[in-house]
């Protein structure tokens, strides 16, 4: 697969077969709304609303793309942020610098997983063109893909596995990206340190009392690594406010650190990060046969609630997908 900095004839195809220039919105009769389903407020399943006025999205920066939703899918985030959690830290990043007249978030579209074709592309990016099947996870701080059409940083966008479905392709981004954020970009394992080896490494994506008993099972002295996908960062600014939350989690995380590395074993945090040359390696790996997408039940665009409630009723054996282009 050619790198994103490379020189390919997809690159020289926007120059050549294509206008000369595409400016910031590509299509000069573009809707000015489209269906959503949004929050107006945080709180249990009836807050989600579904409406046909949301407004469209607009590519605000050189470097984006506009994606049409062909499917989507639910993670856990989605049913805390629904009730609120990590508003704090994600409204200071949606607004570092407080320049907007009115301090909401609302309507707030949540769903993070997206897969579907680009309709429009940005003035710098010449690694996609509209027409190109593509799949992302969208950062929780951005309106999600719960939308007919979603708007995204080119590197967070990645080219579709060839051999996955839309809903197929739509299960994998955010929970791909968050296991190789922790395996690889945290954990520090990838293709030419692991062959033919074994690793002393484990990932917690449980939390809770699990640590009290799994640290124990690694070898001492080894490079050993504990990895683990829960942490307070969120909860602790929502509990306490940026500067007290950022401060706590700092004071958690160090003593931590430093406690078990007397012990012997590597302790880390790991988050998702979204990124697209991420997922092109997901992606090879998808096509390879590798990694399969595990589905436990598809819901048209129209039972995002049913799809809610499903998740938050728990026991599911796969993920729950939206069919979002579905005319049921």
């Amino acid at each position: 697969m050619l790198s994103r900095g490379a020189v390919s004839g997809r690159a020289l195809r926007g120059a050549v077969g294509s206008p000369p220039s595409r400016g910031l919105r590509a299509s000069p009769r573009a809707p000015s709304a489209m269906p959503s389903w949004v929050i107006d407020r945080y709180g249990p399943n009836d807050v989600l609303r579904f409406t046909r006025n949301m407004v469209f999205p607009t590519i605000n920066f050189p470097n984006e793309v506009i994606i049409k939703v062909h499917a989507a899918s639910l993670n856990p985030i989605d049913l805390s942020m629904r009730s609120g959690y990590g508003a704090t830290a994600l409204n200071m990043k949606r607004d570092p610098l407080k320049l907007k007249s009115m301090d909401t978030e609302f309507p707030l579209t949540l769903g993070r997983d997206v897969s579907g074709v680009v309709m429009e592309c940005g003035l710098n990016v010449s690694y996609f063109k509209p027409g190109d099947e593509v799949w992302a996870a969208i950062p929780p701080w951005k309106q999600g893909t719960l939308s007919e059409f979603v708007v995204a940083s080119g590197n967070e966008v990645s080219f579709k596995p060839k051999c996955l479905s839309h809903t197929e392709a739509a299960s994998l981004p955010y929970v791909g990206l968050t296991a190789w954020s922790a395996v690889n970009q945290v954990g520090g394992l990838n293709q030419s340190n692991c062959s033919g080896k074994r690793f002393d490494f484990i990932l917690d994506n449980v939390g809770g009392s699990t640590e009290n008993w799994a640290l124990d099972l690694l070898k001492k002295w080894s490079g050993a690594t504990y990895v683990t996908l829960v942490t307070p960062f969120l909860i602790n600014m929502d509990k306490l406010g940026v500067a007290d939350g950022m401060l706590q989690t700092g004071v958690t995380v160090g003593s931590k650190t430093v406690k078990h590395l007397f012990k012997g074993v590597h302790y880390r945090w790991a988050f998702f990060m979204p990124s697209g040359p991420s997922l092109d390696e997901i992606a090879e790996l998808v096509d390879s046969g590798k990694i399969q997408p595990v589905i436990d039940q598809v819901f048209s665009f129209s039972e995002v609630p049913k799809a809610f409630l499903k998740l938050e009723g728990g026991h599911a054996r796969g993920k729950t997908v939206i069919d979002v282009i579905s005319k049921k």
